[in-house]
């Protein structure tokens, strides 16, 4: 089995996660917070170059889910928000909440934050989008 990478980057009381394998490249990184966020350079994030509530509301538009954070409060409770779907232009559909998923083999994965879920057909990780779509230049 593939280990999964995760880094972590710590500003005050807030701790950035970073799971580069569940990002489909849609840049809102780096559109919202070029200052911090700069794949061209190691490391790629640099929290100090941001405040705290800025970094949480960037984290929060990310739709892959591959940026994430904890801050030491309680978070929501699953109960208390409903699961939402939104589908992005010429990209996948995104759903925000907890999901069980129930794969052709039968395997149950356990999905929570934001999933992508692609809809171009041409992920190598289906159900799940992998930036595939901007490759095959995939409208919809």
């Amino acid at each position: 089995m593939k280990r999964e990478i995760t880094k972590k980057y710590i500003k005050d009381d807030l701790t950035i996660i970073w799971q580069p394998a569940k990002c489909i490249h849609a840049a809102v990184c780096v559109k919202m917070l070029p200052e911090v966020y700069n794949p061209n350079e190691k490391p790629w994030i640099k929290q100090e170059n941001a405040s705290v509530a800025e970094l949480k509301k960037q984290i929060d538009a990310c739709p892959s889910g591959a940026l994430s954070y904890t801050d030491g409060t309680e978070s929501k409770s699953a109960d208390s928000s409903p699961v939402e779907a939104s589908v992005m232009k010429n990209g996948p559909m995104l759903i925000k909440g907890d999901l069980k998923i129930k794969g052709v083999d039968g395997a149950i994965e356990i999905k929570s934050g934001m999933t992508a879920i692609c809809r171009c057909g041409g992920s190598g990780n289906k159900p799940y989008c992998d930036g595939a779509h901007a490759k095959i230049g995939f409208e919809g």
